[in-house]
């Protein structure tokens, strides 16, 4: 019973088309926990948001019983933590591998996440909002980083390792598929030209129920990357 009131004091501040905050709901899905999706006006931004996270001012926010966790990797984090026996995103301590190589596996899963975070999302913001050569700069830039994440994905059925499960690096990624197809459209090129095994990976991804749910259509993605566009003056 005590779980399960935990479980339902969850309440995700979030913007629909934030791979962010899908993050966060992709994976409240796959550890089947319930939560309350409360969609934010980033041009107006609630009180609960502000006062949530006064040093960011941002989405996603995950309070919990009414206590805010802010940023979206440390969101995941917590739920492992807080939820413990829920499916894990990251390797537990208490791996059958022993500590030590669980520890490793967490860091490197943490690595991956973060080289998502650095690189990833400021690249494709530079593919739609620059023209010329710095477009061009980008485009390069982004065929490197999809190639490099394809070379850590290897073989592998996901970057958690396969199980029919998603990882902390799945969860972290997968939302950005949902702006690939803006990344070809405004860079001139092909995910699945320039990382096929990546984009297969992506299309797995996309068949399992939680990723489904949350994630918009690419279509509608672009059709807000022009809304962008137009915003910032960028034609």
């Amino acid at each position: 019973m005590a779980a399960a009131k935990k479980e339902k004091e969850l309440l995700l501040l979030d913007f629909w088309v934030s791979p962010f905050g899908q993050r966060c709901r992709i994976a409240m899905a796959e550890k089947g926990l319930e939560f309350e999706y409360r969609e934010e006006d980033l041009g107006n931004k609630s009180d609960l948001l502000l006062r949530s996270n006064p040093v960011h001012r941002k989405i996603p926010v995950l309070l919990h019983a009414g206590r805010p966790v802010c940023e979206s990797l440390v969101i995941l984090q917590y739920l492992d933590d807080a939820f413990p026996d829920t499916p894990h995103l990251l390797p537990p301590a208490n791996s059958s591998s022993g500590d030590a190589d669980a520890a490793y596996a967490r860091a490197t899963a943490r690595f991956w996440a973060d080289y998502v975070d650095k690189k990833l999302y400021d690249c494709g913001s530079r593919l739609w909002r620059l023209k010329g050569e710095p477009q061009a700069a980008a485009r390069r830039e982004m065929v490197e980083i999809l190639r490099t994440l394809e070379a850590e994905l290897g073989y592998r059925e996901f970057f958690g390792g396969g199980g029919g499960r998603l990882g902390f690096v799945d969860v972290a990624l997968v939302p950005f598929t949902a702006w690939f197809y803006s990344y070809e459209r405004c860079g001139g090129f092909s995910v699945e030209e320039v990382a096929p095994r990546l984009a297969a990976w992506a299309r797995r991804c996309g068949r399992i129920d939680s990723v489904a749910k949350h994630l918009p259509s690419p279509e509608k993605v672009y059709d807000f990357v022009g809304v962008l566009k137009k915003k910032y003056g960028v034609e």
